[in-house]
């Protein structure tokens, strides 16, 4: 004969609650993490609430409830900010990173210059875990005679890089510099900025990004 609810024990019945708090817990923490996802996505772009509303398709409450960590978007939501911010949803939805995270050299997640038209893409790896929004560490290689100046880059945020290898060509406004091995830049990302290698060799940069701007 199967147990009805008032049947239960009172251990049974506190590990029922303990369950359905963990799941409130974890969806909690799931809702948090992409709204802190979005959040940050959406500064380093520089769009307003308002703006990624009207790119996604979506009203502008969503937006709101998501950054917040409320409410329930769907699949189709998600996809839609998350085409709108230029990322993948799944990257939206990795959680966050833990207080300790090791990223094995053949772990390392591609990053796509899809913006960039050049025949020579260069090779941009996340050397940091892919759910810190934090802070993100970048290792780029950049082909010979690779530029963007065409297409600068221009968001919120702060960036510091160093070059390892090679020669780099920095335009970050009207200034330019030449860096070489050892060399470092901080810069704020508000700037429309560029980067150049016109040697016939790669050239790698070691980069590190954080969304708070200088």
């Amino acid at each position: 004969m199967t147990e009805g609810p008032e049947d239960q024990s009172p251990a049974s019945q506190n590990t029922a609650g303990q369950s359905t708090g963990q799941q409130h817990a974890r969806r909690h923490n799931s809702a948090a993490s992409l709204g802190a996802a979005v959040r940050a996505a959406r500064t380093r772009l520089g769009l307003s609430v308002q703006a990624l509303a009207q790119r996604a398709g979506v009203s502008l409450g969503l937006v709101s409830q998501v950054e917040r960590g409320m409410g329930n978007p769907s699949l189709q939501s998600i996809q839609r900010l998350a085409q709108a911010l230029g990322v993948s949803a799944s990257r939206l939805l990795e959680p966050p990173a833990e207080e300790l995270t090791v990223v094995a050299a053949d772990e390392r997640h591609s990053l796509s210059d899809e913006d960039i038209t050049n025949t020579e893409q260069p090779l941009r790896e996340l050397l940091s875990p892919p759910g810190d929004t934090r802070i993100q560490l970048i290792r780029t290689v950049l082909p010979g005679g690779f530029s963007n100046e065409h297409q600068p880059f221009r968001h919120i945020g702060t960036e510091s890089i160093t070059v390892l290898s090679g020669a780099l060509l920095l335009a970050h406004g009207e200034r330019r510099e030449e860096l070489g091995p050892g060399d470092s830049a901080t810069y704020g990302c508000s700037t429309p900025h560029w980067w150049a290698n016109r040697t016939a060799v790669e050239t790698v940069v070691l980069g590190a990004f954080t969304p708070v701007e200088r």
